[in-house]
């Protein structure tokens, strides 16, 4: 973890920002919750835990900085709120891709790049040069298939 904050320190000092205790406590709260996807409120919640007087507001000016410089991604998955991550431990130029269970909500990584030959196919036939992508799969999860099937 302390890498972690040390490598946001540098990315804040170097366009001129400080490595407050508040951007901390969401930095924190992020890591210990990389394997999941928390909403704006979500990451509220757990800041309250550490500092009770951190506003709901700070969070959202947190998150906004912290996703214009790339540590944190954002993402939507047709729920009509932000979902973020860290994305300092993965930082290879691509992103994972998520199964969105439509019945109970659940989102699973996938952390295989399924769509490395059509990046290829893009490429070459449209001579463009793709920097990123990203893939979403709607369906019913493992368990809501079977609850249905009893």
């Amino acid at each position: 973890m302390s890498r972690v904050i040390d490598e946001v320190e540098d990315i804040l000092r170097s366009r001129e920002y400080k490595m407050t205790p508040q951007r901390e406590h969401v930095l924190c709260v992020l890591f210990d919750n990389k394997d999941k996807h928390l909403s704006a409120e979500d990451v509220y919640n757990l800041v309250k835990q550490r500092d009770p007087d951190v506003g709901l507001a700070t969070v959202y000016r947190t998150l906004e900085l912290f996703s214009n410089f790339d540590i944190i991604q954002s993402m939507d998955f047709g729920d009509g709120r932000k979902r973020y991550e860290l994305t300092l431990e993965n930082n290879d130029g691509h992103r994972h891709h998520h199964l969105i269970c439509i019945k109970c909500g659940k989102i699973i990584e996938m952390n295989e790049d399924l769509l490395e030959d059509l990046e290829q196919r893009v490429t070459n036939y449209y001579d463009f040069t793709i920097s990123n992508h990203e893939l979403k799969i709607y369906g019913r999860c493992r368990d809501c298939v079977s609850k249905n099937e009893k």
